[in-house]
């Protein structure tokens, strides 16, 4: 049995009303043209679905029997109807991508701009940057939907993280200092010299770029506390302290006499997009997917 919508929802407000004028009233339809859709309908279903008199309009054993079905189905394809129309907003929405760190080297950033909005078109993607003094790059007040970082993070069972890449740490040394005529370094060799450090607030990034765990327990001797890559550069240049770095970095800090020599015994950076573990979302885990698949093509 092929019934509509449009029909159910007639006969629905007949069967509710009682009274085919105000039935048509609540639909916005004249009151002949209700009737005869209703007309049609006990056609098409072989029977009446209403007894009509001028005093007053009556459901019959076949109306009482569709009247519990016709809700069920109305509820839903009102159901059915709302969930698509809260799919289309959410392709219409903004996802916020936080970046503590560039995510750009290597045209990844593009590609996965690129990719991403090929499948959803309607979305919108904004970048922010943020300090590092918040080393979650705005996952941990919902400020960022997703974020590019460097890991580890604090509090990481928060984060599901994706690594987009690996790259050696090396020690950035002020213009003329005494360890630049060296070609390699232990991190021995730097256990006496001021470090400059992340906020407190960055936790356990701060103790990573500071090289916490190779100290043996030994107090590290902060030059300078640095927020940024231009407060890096400043202190570098006035020669306030050493700074570990990625080699990524390189650029943003090569000029005015900086020194660059790979450490012998760091391990590596790990370059991550991340999210809130519990954020299932379609568009984040989209744009993950995203990520995933131009790291992977990257890597063949």
């Amino acid at each position: 049995m092929d019934l509509h919508g449009r029909d159910l929802r007639y006969f629905l407000a007949v069967a509710e009303e009682l009274n085919f004028t105000r039935a048509a009233e609540r639909l916005y339809v004249s009151q002949p043209a209700l009737s005869k859709q209703i007309r049609a309908l006990e056609r098409h279903l072989g029977a009446p679905l209403f007894t009509r008199d001028p005093q007053q309009v009556i459901l019959t054993p076949v109306g009482e029997a569709l009247l519990p079905h016709a809700r069920t189905v109305l509820e839903a394809l009102d159901a059915a109807t709302a969930a698509v129309e809260q799919a289309r907003a959410a392709q219409r929405s903004t996802l916020v991508i936080g970046m503590g760190a560039s995510p750009g080297r290597g045209g990844l950033l593009p590609a996965v701009r690129s990719r991403f909005l090929a499948a959803y078109p309607e979305v919108t993607l904004k970048l922010r940057q943020v300090g590092w003094q918040d080393p979650t790059a705005g996952l941990s007040d919902g400020s960022s939907d997703l974020a590019y970082i460097r890991l580890p993070l604090p509090d990481p069972g928060r984060y599901a993280t994706t690594v987009v890449s690996e790259e050696p740490r090396l020690i950035a040394l002020p213009p003329g200092h005494q360890l630049a005529g060296t070609t390699a370094l232990d991190f021995a060799d730097l256990l006496n010299e001021p470090f400059l450090a992340l906020p407190r607030a960055a936790g356990p990034l701060r103790d990573y770029w500071l090289a916490m765990e190779k100290r043996a327990g030994r107090p590290v001797r902060v030059g300078a506390e640095v927020a940024g890559i231009d407060e890096v550069n400043e202190a570098l240049a006035a020669g306030l302290g050493v700074t570990l770095t990625a080699a990524g970095d390189i650029p943003l800090l090569d000029h005015g006499g900086v020194t660059f020599r790979p450490v012998r015994d760091l391990p590596p950076l790990l370059f991550a997009l991340a999210r809130r573990a519990n954020d299932q979302r379609p568009l984040v885990r989209a744009y993950e997917q995203a990520l995933r698949a131009v790291r992977d093509s990257d890597e063949k």
